[in-house]
């Protein structure tokens, strides 16, 4: 399918077999909804989040070629900027039309937060789809319309868009995804409605991999998503939750944990990193 040369996203410099390879999507290459449905899902059951670059003390790269380098020829993850990324250019390659979008973490709290969570809104069958695989482990399992009071079931765990009022009485406020939980609703983030690009998620991810008040800044974060559980591991605490709201943690030693991420989030060390991560966490 014809693409524009030279595209903001990067469609025309992607690797298209080398990344549906990783991801292990074998489908038709159309702009369809149900190609859009299943590369979604191919890419968050593929590539974990994980901010191993900021822990082992590395700046985080968002050009392509080091997006390709780390995440399809290697065998690692990426924060939500890498995964948003590499995944709108392999939309783009395909000749989905799309936005980017930054949205408004809340993670069941009330307080203001930055737009430092981005996403897509896709145009494809004559509607716009909500498309996120960089949420870790609450991610979506695949793209659902963006639309209030659209309620889905994925596997085990179901998720909805709620319209909030806005600021003003009689104006619309932001739509927001939220996933059902044990209590009732849990608000996941408030979508963002201006459209954003590349050069803005350098500036979020210098923001989310150097602040000290980033979550994500000096601790090691790995999730992944599955249609029967969702994993989880902070520092050296792993752990991992079920459909029907139970939950299991336990501790890992440091030496477990380049295998933990190999065998549990599919992110494979070189040895050195992994050497460096051991070090980082047997030190007093």
């Amino acid at each position: 399918m014809d693409r524009p040369v030279g595209s903001v996203w990067g469609g025309d410099r992607l690797d298209l077999d080398a990344y549906l390879a990783r991801t292990g999507y074998e489908g038709e290459r159309e702009p369809t909804p149900e190609v859009l449905r299943a590369l979604h899902a191919a890419h968050v059951t593929a590539l974990a989040f994980e901010n191993l670059e900021v822990v082992l003390g590395r700046p985080v790269r968002l050009d392509l070629e080091s997006l390709q380098a780390k995440m399809v020829r290697g065998r690692r993850g990426g924060t939500c900027c890498e995964q948003t990324l590499l995944y709108a250019a392999a939309l783009d390659a395909i000749g989905f039309t799309f936005t980017a979008t930054a949205s408004r973490v809340r993670v069941g709290e009330d307080r203001l937060r930055p737009a430092t969570h981005y996403s897509l809104r896709v145009e494809v069958g004559g509607e716009e789809w909500f498309s996120d695989v960089g949420f870790g482990a609450e991610c979506l399992l695949e793209p659902l319309r963006l639309r209030a009071g659209e309620v889905v079931r994925q596997s085990g765990w179901t998720y909805g868009l709620v319209r909030e009022e806005g600021p003003t009485p009689g104006a619309a406020g932001p739509l927001v995804l939220r996933r059902l939980g044990r209590d009732g609703w849990f608000d996941l983030y408030a979508i963002g409605v201006e459209p954003r690009f590349p050069i803005d998620f350098t500036v979020t991810s210098h923001f989310t991999s150097t602040h000290a008040l980033s979550p994500f800044h000096r601790r090691l974060l790995a999730q992944r998503p599955a249609a029967d559980r969702r994993l989880a591991l902070r520092d050296t605490e792993l752990r991992r939750r079920l459909p029907d709201f139970t939950e299991e943690k336990r501790r890992v030693a440091a030496a477990e944990l380049p295998g933990l991420l190999e065998e549990e989030f599919g992110v494979v060390l070189e040895a050195e990193d992994g050497a460096a991560l051991v070090a980082r966490y047997e030190s007093p």
